[in-house]
């Protein structure tokens, strides 16, 4: 049986998380995936949940000070999921398929589950003031938010 559409999206998104699993060594419990495609414009990034604690990439060492989180290694993690967004996009022309302007990916470690979001219409390109770092941001806040209000029981 030949590989359709769908395997190869899902697949570049396995990718993603598995990146951000190594660049995290497996110590987190929630992997929080941004990725955005508007008109020549790719976009990657990520944050996490660990230790009930929701934190930017470049914080994980805060947490556990043996894990890398060089400007180096961040980088190469970045990369890889622009490089996985750029395939995805190549594999949406390839079948015929819209690219999404928005991919939102909650892995939660523990569990093994995957949650997806995506949007079509575009986010930022119509504003002169938005950027992908601000859509980013602005989810990270919710996702931090939404953890502490979780936890105050």
């Amino acid at each position: 049986m030949s590989k359709q559409f769908e395997d190869y999206f899902l697949e570049l998104q396995a990718d993603m998380v598995t990146i951000c699993m190594e660049y995290s060594e497996g110590k987190t419990d929630d992997i929080y995936i941004y990725g955005s495609y508007e008109p020549n414009m790719y976009s990657f990034d990520v944050f996490f949940k660990v230790q009930n604690v929701v934190v930017h990439a470049h914080k994980l060492s805060d947490i556990y000070p043996d894990i890398d989180t060089s400007t180096e290694r961040q980088s190469a993690m970045l990369d890889i999921g622009n490089k996985n967004l750029m395939s995805i996009h190549g594999i949406c022309k390839e079948y015929g398929h819209d690219m999404p302007t928005e991919i939102k990916l909650h892995y939660n470690v523990k569990e093994n589950s995957l949650a997806t979001k995506y949007k079509y219409e575009l986010i930022y390109s119509n504003d002169e003031e938005l950027l992908p770092d601000d859509i980013f941001d602005a989810w990270f806040e919710e996702i931090k938010k939404k953890h502490k209000k979780n936890n105050i029981i």
